[in-house]
């Protein structure tokens, strides 16, 4: 199975070159786990792609507990480009890796199991692939909500207040960025490297694309590519995401020196800040401005990011916002690296 190299042992990047004159291959990969109710959706967006070159899908099956993989069955007796790899561990850097391994293109397109992605997303990934000579592109990962709770927090991945300002979340123009949503390879960039490390549970596709960028590949965004993303449905599964989302990108820090920005350290320090204003303001009343001012903040940009939406999403865009910035915070701060990575 695909497994990170050691940085000792990681070879030289190639240059860039087109390619190839006739169209390559393309392997989709599919990281798959409880996914009965998207997964024939999702896999028949990416049979109909308006790619006229060849193409696999190929499904990487964790132990689902519904009907996930009967689901799957059926797709590859339905269409012989889809295939399916088994992974028992149920991670999704392991189902990666091993749908990589399994898969034969040129070109790997990795896709969630309920992503939505339009008719043109492989054309546009390897045209965009061949024109800059980029090892990995990606584009803007459209999050969009049914529920009210969904909808605050889409509006929420869509705006700095939320998520920062990663161009694959707020948009922007093209060009050379430190990580893209999903993601469009070059096969020889992915051997390059050696694959995911199977031991992110987060944040693995930050890691894999530091590692490009570290041996000298580049990861280019298009807003051309737009992917829909469906967002966390409750305040407790965004918390959970977020402190994850903390946990991860400490690990990754301690991994990667100087990769830590102040868009990344803004979260711990709010909650240390406030945490702190509060307790001094048990004897000292003046400190509580630091936490009003946060709060006053969280509802004024819940409000402005909000603008056009329904009474009741409006008024969850302040919980969502703080769900957000206090779980990756307290993540970030009580993350254990090594515990995490099994060390």
């Amino acid at each position: 199975m695909m497994a990170r190299m050691p940085s000792d042992t990681v070879s030289e990047p190639q240059p860039s070159r087109p390619i190839r004159d006739v169209k390559p291959m393309v392997s989709v990969v599919m990281p798959i786990l409880d996914e009965e109710r998207h997964l024939a959706d999702a896999v028949a967006m990416v049979l109909s792609q308006d790619w006229d070159g060849p193409l696999e899908v190929v499904l990487a099956l964790g132990p689902s507990e519904d009907n996930t993989d009967a689901v799957a069955e059926r797709l590859t007796e339905a269409d012989s480009r889809v295939r399916l790899v088994r992974n028992p561990s149920g991670r999704t850097p392991d189902a990666l890796n091993a749908a990589i391994d399994t898969s034969r293109g040129d070109v790997v397109v990795r896709v969630d199991g309920h992503a939505e992605i339009p008719p043109g997303y492989v054309s546009t990934a390897v045209s965009t692939l061949e024109a800059t000579g980029a090892d990995n592109v990606g584009g803007l990962m459209d999050a969009r909500g049914v529920s009210a709770v969904e909808r605050a927090v889409a509006t929420a991945m869509r705006s700095p207040l939320g998520v920062g300002s990663s161009r694959f979340h707020t948009g922007g123009a093209a060009g050379p960025v430190d990580t893209v949503y999903l993601g469009c390879f070059r096969r020889s960039a992915l051997e390059r490297v050696g694959g995911y490390d199977p031991r992110f549970t987060r944040t693995q596709d930050w890691e894999l694309n530091h590692r490009i960028r570290d041996t000298g590949g580049t990861v280019w965004f298009t807003p051309d590519l737009v992917v829909t993303y469906r967002p966390r449905s409750t305040l407790r599964a965004l918390a959970r995401q977020y402190r994850e989302y903390g946990q991860w990108r400490r690990v990754v820090a301690s991994m990667h020196g100087g990769t830590l920005n102040a868009r990344y350290l803004a979260p711990p320090a709010m909650v240390v800040g406030t945490t702190a204003a509060a307790v001094v303001g048990l004897v000292w009343w003046p400190a509580l401005a630091v936490p009003g001012a946060y709060a006053a903040a969280v509802v004024v940009g819940g409000v402005a990011i909000s603008r056009g939406e329904r009474v009741r999403t409006r008024l969850l865009a302040a919980p969502v916002l703080a769900t957000m910035h206090w779980s990756w915070g307290w993540g970030f701060l009580t993350s254990r690296p090594q515990r995490l990575l099994g060390e």
